[in-house]
């Protein structure tokens, strides 16, 4: 069974306690709180599904074939951290009490970990006055058009996006014009509608909503706009240029290595560089690594070595490539951890 899961519980686990309240408020809907009885699986040694667990209450063990190789007691430091985050599983996870335990979606968590840490400083001033309205951000990242933007470029994109305030009945883009801005709503409602020889007025075709995007059909194909889009309500878009647009669709060249190459660039020389939290850090990481939360980077620019190669991790690959393109940027090396440190065994 499943229930809904209180804010409160989320803020003690790691890395949830460090998401800003919208962000936490938003995830706590896409939570499951569940119960595992005695004997129950939470999950399989080998599973591939992509969901990230944390015991709550209760006992959960985690075994290798038949042999129990450690208790996770809910309430503990230990289960404060993900259950044995690491694709495939490396363990089952089985409940020899009645268990609380609840999941997330990982890549939905990933971007919005990635988010929260790269928009910290940045995106500050796109809140504004719609801090406590809808969480258009949070909806956003939930999508699945921005979940195929490159994650390096997420705050990038968040750097670059205009606000522009429009009133209803506005027009935004016209059936016919050249393509210039991709747009996202993140107040009010707009209708998409299309002239066809028999109807001049337009045929309807849809309703956009807060978090949702459109325009890029004619950036892509450099197509003209293929419908009109008018503000049902006052309103307002972020929009990004049609030349940051192409640019930021495009992954930054970075440099992905697995963990074999990462190891010989480590051992000639080079520094394991986690951006992970120091929470996550904590739970385990690779002997001798450097730890710099995503969000610190720019602050911490001047303690790293320019002549250095860093081999930048985190979980998935995802933060790391982010970290990895501020740096890029700023004239550093790096290489980046293909798959995260999940992709292997934890470190002892």
């Amino acid at each position: 069974m499943s229930t809904q899961v209180a804010i409160s519980q989320l803020r003690e686990l790691s890395p949830l306690g460090s998401l800003k309240k919208d962000n936490l408020e938003a995830l706590v809907k896409k939570t499951e709180l569940k119960t595992a009885q005695p004997g129950e699986h939470l999950f399989r040694e080998g599973d591939s599904n992509k969901r990230t667990v944390w015991v709550l209450s209760g006992n959960v063990d985690l075994r290798k074939g038949d042999q129990t190789e450690t208790s996770v007691i809910g309430g503990t430091d230990e289960a404060r951290n993900p259950l044995s985050p690491p694709l495939p599983r490396q363990y089952s996870a089985v409940a020899t009490t009645r268990s609380e335990y609840i999941t997330i979606d990982s890549d939905l968590l990933d971007v919005m970990l990635t988010w929260d840490q790269t928009g910290q400083y940045e995106v500050g001033d796109l809140r504004g006055e719609q801090e406590g309205t809808d969480d258009w951000m949070t909806t956003l990242l939930q999508t699945k058009a921005f979940h195929k933007i490159p994650p390096a470029n997420i705050q990038a994109i968040f750097m670059r996006l205009q606000q522009v305030n429009h009133k209803a009945n506005d027009v935004v883009i016209k059936q016919g014009d050249e393509g210039d801005y991709f747009y996202i709503i993140t107040r009010g409602r707009c209708i998409v509608t299309r002239e066809t020889p028999l109807n001049k007025e337009g045929i309807r075709l849809a309703e956009l909503e807060v978090g949702d995007t459109f325009g890029e059909e004619a950036l892509i194909s450099e197509a003209k706009r293929n419908a009109t889009v008018t503000m049902e309500t006052d309103g307002a878009l972020m929009r990004l240029g049609k030349d940051d647009f192409h640019k930021l669709l495009n992954e930054p060249m970075l440099d992905w290595v697995d963990k074999a190459r990462a190891e010989e660039i480590v051992a000639g020389g080079g520094k394991w560089l986690d951006v992970r939290l120091p929470s996550e850090f904590e739970a385990y990481h690779n002997e001798g690594a450097i730890n710099i939360p995503l969000y610190f980077i720019r602050l911490k620019l001047k303690t790293l070595d320019p002549k250095v190669t860093y081999v930048v991790c985190c979980d998935t690959g995802r933060r790391s490539s982010a970290g990895a393109f501020i740096l890029n940027e700023r004239g550093f090396q790096t290489v980046v951890l293909k798959g995260g440190l999940n992709s292997t065994p934890a470190p002892d």
